[in-house]
């Protein structure tokens, strides 16, 4: 029986960020396995409920920050990222125009996860040619792991004060994915924390989710309003989302690293659908087979009819008054769920209170050139 060849690991780990690139990752690194750290703040998270409804965080207690422990075996963690800023992508401008709606940038084209998990499981079969005895899986979040702390052990940046992975030659508009391997490579060495004194992302939360520095409370974040939560949106954060119906990019947007952001050359995260500069009304006509057939590989598709059009109705509600928003959800709540309708009336109150006011600003304006021309007409002398 012959002897397996002797492997030489530094050469190895050379050529798995090489095939990662070949594949189409912007970067890849390696970390071990050891995120001890990690678990007294995990632990404090989710004692405090900041995860909200999402009982996947406190399923499987501290194995997030246990890798070897989700599968064991593992000596070290290949960490990959992969760029997904679209070109022409509209910020600001769509996030001014209240009758428009605002999609988080990392949901406007095809869904990242398949994309993802296919090429770390091509890396694993490429890594495997070279070395008989690995065994490895890959994850795109789909299992319990803690990829930003592995990502920044890996080198791939610094998580910054929103919680988010920061790279200083591409800021954070990236997605992650990560290979459990059970070959002992060598590991990267993690950057800098470049921070610094700025809290731009703290204080330009519309709801101020971010309750400290790298602390958020997922029940205050736009975010998980309009994506998780399957529930009613409290009220006191509705006037807050704005025109945002899927996620919220503002700690990002507001964050000066990414000024060295990089553009994707994946053609399948360029927008569908027109989902860059689309008006809520357009999206808020959908049926449910439309809902479901124009979302058909994007992840938008996951959060159902139902959290989509109660999205859209709180943005109505936020939009400035147009009575075709009114006449439009009067009658999509002859058709709506229980939740929706509940959202639609506090939508049609909100438009409400916005024509009283428009009506109040007339009747003042009318009443001020009244005066005016009632002042004209007295003689100068007159009291």
């Amino acid at each position: 029986m012959s002897e397996q060849p002797t492997i030489n690991y530094q050469d190895l780990a050379e050529k798995i960020k090489l095939w990662g690139k070949e594949l189409g990752f912007s970067d890849v690194g390696i970390c071990d396995v050891d995120l001890k750290t990690h678990e007294q703040a995990l632990t404090k998270w989710l004692e405090n409920g900041y995860h909200g409804d999402m009982d996947y965080m406190a399923r499987h207690d501290l194995m997030r920050a246990r890798p070897a422990d989700l599968l064991p075996g593992t000596l070290r963690v290949i960490s990959a990222r992969l760029d997904y800023l679209p070109t022409g992508a509209k910020f600001a401008k769509i996030l001014k125009q209240s009758d428009h709606a605002y999609i988080s940038r990392y949901a406007l084209g095809r869904d990242y996860h398949k994309l993802m998990r296919n090429r770390l499981k091509q890396l694993g079969d490429k890594i495997t040619a070279h070395c008989e005895q690995l065994n490895f899986r890959p994850f795109v979040d789909s299992a319990p792991v803690l990829e930003r702390p592995l990502a920044e052990k890996a080198g791939l940046g610094w998580v910054g004060k929103h919680s988010l992975l920061l790279n200083e030659q591409a800021g954070s508009w990236f997605f992650l994915g990560e290979l459990m391997v059970n070959i002992e490579l060598p590991i990267d060495q993690p950057k800098a924390n470049q921070c610094g004194a700025c809290v731009s992302c703290i204080k330009i939360c519309p709801t101020q989710a971010i309750i400290e520095p790298y602390v958020v409370d997922a029940r205050r974040c736009i975010s998980y309003l309009t994506i998780e939560l399957r529930d009613s949106i409290p009220v006191e954060f509705r006037p807050l989302i704005g025109n945002r119906i899927y996620g919220c990019d503002d700690c990002q947007l507001i964050c000066p690293w990414n000024r060295f952001s990089q553009l994707t050359s994946e053609d399948d995260f360029q927008p569908r659908n027109h989902f860059d500069h689309v008006t809520l009304l357009e999206l808020f006509a959908w049926d449910e087979a439309t809902f479901l057939k124009k979302t058909e590989g994007s992840p938008i598709r996951r959060i159902g009819f139902d959290c989509w059009q109660r999205n859209i109705a709180v943005a109505l509600g936020n939009a400035k008054y147009d009575q075709s928003i009114v006449e439009d959800l009067t009658k999509q709540k002859q058709i709506s769920s229980e939740m929706v309708i509940e959202h639609i009336d506090w939508a049609l109150e909100q438009q409400q209170l916005k024509l009283n006011k428009l009506n109040e600003e007339t009747n003042l304006r009318l009443t001020q050139r009244l005066i005016r021309t009632i002042e004209k007409g007295l003689p100068r002398d007159a009291n």
